[in-house]
């Protein structure tokens, strides 16, 4: 299991984004800055062809495209991401 905090700050709903990563979840929350307690989650199974469309527009409502892309980019570098459109 990896977990990542990426602390956006003001360019992010909450501030805060946690991403955890294993072989059969992966798991996004949102947290709040000044309490660090969590307002929203996903969880996505990452061998579902829809896991990174369904990741990508979560991370898109809570930040900006930039830090949603670079969320992505960590959760691929720990797991596999089946893409419906590629895989």
């Amino acid at each position: 299991m990896a977990t990542k905090t990426f602390k956006i700050g003001e360019y992010c709903q909450g501030g805060i984004i946690t991403a955890v990563a294993t072989e059969k979840k992966v798991t996004i929350i949102g947290k709040e800055w000044e309490t660090q307690e969590e307002f929203t989650r996903l969880e996505v199974d990452p061998n579902n062809e829809f896991s990174f469309r369904r990741m990508d527009e979560f991370l898109c409502d809570l930040t900006t495209n930039y830090y949603a892309c670079k969320v992505i980019e960590w959760v691929e570098s720990k797991v596999k991401i089946k893409d419906g459109l590629f895989n």
